[in-house]
């Protein structure tokens, strides 16, 4: 006996032939989004060059903010073993222009590399920082369709693992960047959307979900980007440190590390 309920639409349970379209790619690299790379690869010789103005450790499993300046250039370091990490960014001047990871995505790619550029939101529309090297560069697009330093993901929060689990939970990107955002003067509302870098995600080639795989980083990898504006930014070291443990399970405390940042400034 076939049990399965009747659709409310009879039309529904038809079959149907699809025709085959052509794929139109909606952004193709405009003109507005490029970058003069040479001009950029000359402000981060300059800046190399010049003077190292900040260090900052952020350790497992938390976060922490800094400022930048126009043309600054920031290094984020895989400084002891593969470990992600989820980046925000504000106007300096004025909060309210962030990250906005979706329209990065629209104009650039799922996810971001060398001369890619990091977008602000609506009615802003800027670039507020470009990538200017990357050491995972030559990782490309996997078997699996994965790649590094994603702009799909959101963050990991302790509301949906809560969802998830059942159990409260105060370790998750969304909290540690929360926090840090509030010594910033910033506040939870201020926290958006992330830059995942030397996360490695894709979508399965048959449901279409978002997976991670274990990331390739490895000690000594560093990703580089230069402030087109003045900044403020957060990064937080995931409580899930290299993604290999889906969310809702126990993550091993021995896959979680700390992630290390150098801020850069051309001499006058």
């Amino acid at each position: 006996m076939d049990n399965q309920i009747p659709s409310l639409c009879p039309r529904l349970n038809k079959p149907r032939k699809f025709p085959k379209k052509p794929v139109t790619i909606c952004y193709n690299k405009a003109a507005a989004v490029q970058v003069d790379r040479t001009a950029y690869d000359k402000a981060r010789h300059d800046a190399l060059l010049g003077d190292v103005i900040e260090k900052i450790t952020v350790p497992k499993k938390s976060a922490k903010t800094w400022k930048m300046l126009k043309g600054d250039l920031c290094r984020v370091t895989v400084v002891e073993g593969s470990q992600v990490g989820d980046m925000n960014f504000w106007n300096l001047h004025n909060p309210k222009e962030r990250f906005y990871s979706g329209k990065t995505r629209q104009l650039h790619a799922s996810h971001l590399t060398t001369y890619d550029r990091l977008w602000s939101n609506m009615p802003y529309v800027r670039p507020m920082a470009t990538v200017i090297a990357d050491s995972l560069s030559r990782y490309g697009i996997d078997e699996d369709g994965a790649s590094v330093h994603d702009v799909i993901g959101t963050r990991c929060d302790s509301y949906t693992i809560e969802l998830i689990t059942g159990k409260k939970s105060h370790d998750s990107c969304h909290t540690y960047l929360t926090r840090a955002a509030q010594d910033a003067g910033l506040t939870e509302d201020d926290v958006h959307d992330v830059w995942n870098i030397f996360m490695c995600t894709g979508f399965t080639k048959d449901t279409h979900q978002y997976f991670c795989k274990a990331s390739p980083a490895r000690k000594g990898d560093y990703i580089e980007f230069i402030a087109d504006m003045d900044l403020i930014v957060g990064l937080s070291a995931c409580p899930h440190g290299d993604v290999s443990v889906p969310v809702g399970l126990e993550v091993p405390d021995e896959i979680c590390h700390p992630l290390g940042v150098e801020i850069f400034r051309k001499k006058n």
